[in-house]
């Protein structure tokens, strides 16, 4: 009986990952959050967070809660600071460049070095200004990709949703099969009940063949051994007569031609006295063959008797009993036929009882829900991720700002600057290039807090929420976490999945799932369901073998031989002994004349030759008339003799094992009929219980193959746990390393716009024109030689 398996449903594609990718930056970032926070999540700190109603308690939970985030509090303070200070000392840095300090006085003191300082300061500024615009670059591209990951979210989860609805509409179609699946068994049942004639008249019949073949096959191959016996006796009483009769012709020819010879040799004289004719008769005696008319009277007995017909009669009793049974068990089949609806509407009551089609419906409602809820924040969402886009992008357009300020300061200030002139007179393109530097400080002074603001709120979010969320996720922390009752207010697992015990949790059902467990196994169903109350059909299995147990089936009685006929065997085994025939085979094994006609021929051919003429025609007459006439006899005689040889050996071999034969088989037959009289009804009681046996099967292996389908292959929840990997990736791959990739960015430029501050402000005072110069002069090209050892700069003033 083939039950078949159960199908698994096709799935689709994963989530998409965004279009733009900076795997090194995210790693950077995700490196940066783990020195940040090295610490595993409290798990207990945060469960037991509020519970407790001493104040020591909540001081020491918030002590802990502080020193588990100390290292986001630390950077928190650094930015802060940053925030702070950067204004203060920009204003201060302002109103001392207003009154002549910091670098506000347009005088430069010129030497010796002061080519090599500016060259190392233009090189610095365009490192920093390189890192500052690389920065920028990947905070727009992980803004980008922010914008692409929010935007691909609804797909992605949309797709992943309808995975989950096709894992739990595929729920109720295992279940139908499996229900649908007991029409097999309950097919085979009520075509084994329809056809029992067949059925059980089939197993009775072998069961009593078991028996009886060997006893009517002995009788069988008894009876034929008799007609084959009786068969060989008829021929030899057909051959003897038969001989005799030749015998009797031939004798008086060989009489007549001895005369003729005789008389030929006595007017041969004395030179034929030497020929003898004493050879020219019969060496056999075929009237002395014995009679065998007894042997065939009691053969023929046999023959004659009914107890080939009667042996028929046992098979043709036998061939008999489906038709029988099939009449006398019309009610069984009734009732039982009843029974099997019975059993197909309890089996069809599951879909109602089983507790997983409650799960996918409680399931599928949650997941209606967040979709429908998806749907309503979509476009706000979306409207509101491209204003985000539009300010991240004004962020970075304001370091792109300094950026920029810096390249045009780079490139102007060398294009315009003349090392041969003095610092009063630079160019206008210099000086260009140098105020370019100091607006790229005054943007920095302006814009770098804000941007610090915006890196140190994104970080505190970005980062506290992928170390909570996404490390705990893969560490499966989370789940633990998930795993503590009312720590989500509304919301409880064994509410959604339909179990009022609770025993369920997400870390065992993530772990199971991803070991693609069926959903039985997973949520433990066996601890509040019992497969075995739901599938108890024993109620109308024991009404079927009630009513198999008043089933009476009773046959004709087997005859396999009579008194009379096991005498009548017995007597002819003994009658068919045949007599003692070695006289007559001795006779048959000699020739059939006294002497050799043929040499005798011979003999008168060479005696023709020495004769005169008138005798040798005569001699060479009767030698051919010996020789014809030994043709003649060997031709009439050799068919009936050989026959008569295998009959005589035939019976002599068969009639030596006749009556041991005979008696095995007799034994055999009483025994047999002892035997089925004995346990003829208890062959029909025992088939009778094995056909039942055999139909009860039918349920014991769909019953079997239905617990292990519902427990081990119905809702394989692998689809489950990859709907959680798809969760997590869409969460954390996608959004928030994007989130953390965009404050690693943005943060990095906004710390190096401090050296861009210092380096800026210290190469434009090399290319902005001043209105103090200082020159430096070589004396020994312009003094007489008395002072050529003594090189004295000269300050100008130019007003």
């Amino acid at each position: 009986m083939e039950l078949g398996n159960i199908s698994q449903p096709t799935y689709g594609s994963g989530p998409e990952a965004p279009g733009s990718s900076t795997p090194g930056l995210v790693q950077m970032a995700l490196g940066f959050l783990q020195l940040v926070q090295p610490n595993a999540l409290p798990i207990e700190l945060i469960t037991e967070f509020g519970q407790s109603q001493s104040d020591e308690a909540v001081k020491e939970q918030l002590q802990e809660l502080l020193l588990y985030e100390l290292g986001f509090l630390v950077c928190m303070a650094i930015g802060l600071l940053f925030i702070i200070l950067v204004p203060l000392v920009g204003c201060c840095f302002c109103c001392c460049r207003c009154c002549g300090n910091c670098g506000g006085r347009m005088y430069q003191k010129q030497g010796r070095r002061t080519g090599c300082k500016r060259r190392a300061l233009w090189a610095s500024v365009l490192l920093v200004s390189g890192v500052l615009l690389a920065g920028d670059i990947c905070a727009f591209i992980s803004n980008t990709r922010f914008s692409q990951a929010v935007r691909g979210t609804f797909p992605n989860v949309n797709n992943t949703l309808d995975n989950v609805h096709i894992y739990l509409a595929s729920i109720p179609q295992q279940i139908n099969f499996i229900i649908d699946s007991s029409d097999v068994p309950l097919g085979h049942a009520n075509r084994s009940v329809q056809d029992i004639g067949p059925y059980l008249g089939g197993m009775i019949i072998s069961g009593i063949r078991s028996s009886t073949d060997v006893a009517v096959g002995s009788l069988q191959r008894l009876l034929e051994g008799m007609e084959m016996l009786r068969t060989a006796f008829a021929g030899i009483a057909h051959t003897h007569p038969h001989l005799e009769e030749l015998q009797s012709n031939y004798s008086q020819q060989l009489a007549n031609l001895r005369d003729n010879i005789n008389g030929t040799l006595q007017r041969c004289g004395h030179s034929c006295d030497s020929v003898s004719l004493d050879g020219i008769a019969f060496s056999t005696n075929f009237s002395l063959i014995p009679s065998v008319e007894q042997q065939l009277e009691a053969l023929g007995d046999v023959s004659g008797s009914d107890i080939a017909a009667d042996l028929e009669k046992v098979n043709s009793t036998l061939n008999a009993t489906p038709t029988k049974v099939q009449e006398q068990s019309q009610d069984v089949v009734t009732k039982t036929q009843d029974q099997l609806g019975l059993i197909r509407q309890e089996i069809g009551s599951l879909r109602e009882q089983l507790p997983l089609l409650d799960v996918e419906e409680n399931v599928g409602a949650f997941m209606d829900n967040a979709t429908s809820v998806l749907e309503q924040y979509r476009e706000p969402i979306i409207s509101l991720d491209g204003l985000r886009w539009s300010v991240c992008v004004l962020l970075c357009c304001m370091v792109l700002l300094a950026v920029l300020c810096n390249v045009f300061g780079l490139l102007l200030g060398p294009l315009g600057l003349k090392e041969s002139v003095l610092p009063t007179q630079r160019s206008s393109l210099s000086n260009a290039g140098g105020n370019f530097f100091m607006a790229g400080v005054g943007f920095s002074f302006i814009f770098s807090w804000l941007l610090m603001l915006l890196v140190l709120i994104i970080f505190v979010l970005g980062g506290n929420i992928y170390m909570v969320v996404c490390e705990s996720w893969r560490s499966q922390q989370l789940f633990q976490l998930l795993d503590t009752p009312g720590l989500i207010p509304g919301f409880s697992l064994s509410e959604l999945l339909g179990q009022e015990g609770g025993t369920t949790n997400f870390s065992d059902m993530y772990r199971q799932c991803q070991q693609n467990a069926a959903l039985w196994q997973t949520l433990h169903l066996d601890q509040s369901v019992s497969l075995d109350e739901l599938l108890n059909i024993s109620q109308y299995t024991g009404e079927i073998s009630t009513a198999f147990e008043k089933m009476n089936i009773s046959l004709s009685p087997i005859l396999l031989l009579s008194q009379r006929q096991r005498d009548l065997l017995l007597n002819a085994s003994q009658a068919a002994q045949p007599p003692d025939f070695t006289p007559t085979l001795e006779q048959l094994d000699r020739n059939l004349t006294q002497g050799s006609l043929l040499d005798l021929a011979a003999e008168l051919e060479q005696l023709a030759d020495k004769v005169g003429t008138d005798l040798r025609d005569d001699l060479k007459t009767d030698a051919r008339r010996l020789r014809d006439l030994d043709k003649e006899m060997q031709m009439s005689f050799s068919g009936p003799l050989q026959s008569l040889k295998e009959n005589i050996h035939l019976v002599q071999s068969r009639a030596a094992q006749l009556e041991a034969q005979t008696k095995a088989a007799v034994d055999k037959a009483s025994e047999t009929q002892e035997f089925l009289e004995r346990e003829m009804t208890n062959i029909i009681k025992n088939e009778t219980w094995a056909f039942l046996e055999e139909l009860l099967d039918f349920f014991q292996t769909y019953i079997s193959w239905a617990k292990s389908k519902l427990t081990g292959d119905v809702a394989r929840c692998k689809p489950i746990a990859q709907t959680l990997d798809d969760v997590e990736a869409i969460t954390c791959n996608y959004i928030l390393d994007s989130v953390n990739a965009f404050w690693f960015s943005l943060g990095w430029c906004t710390f190096f716009l401090l050296p861009s501050i210092i380096l800026a402000v210290r190469l434009a005072k090399f290319y902005r024109r001043m209105n103090i110069a200082d020159v430096y002069r070589n004396e020994a090209l312009e003094m007489p030689p008395t002072f050529n050892f003594y090189k004295i700069p000269r300050a100008a003033t130019r007003h």
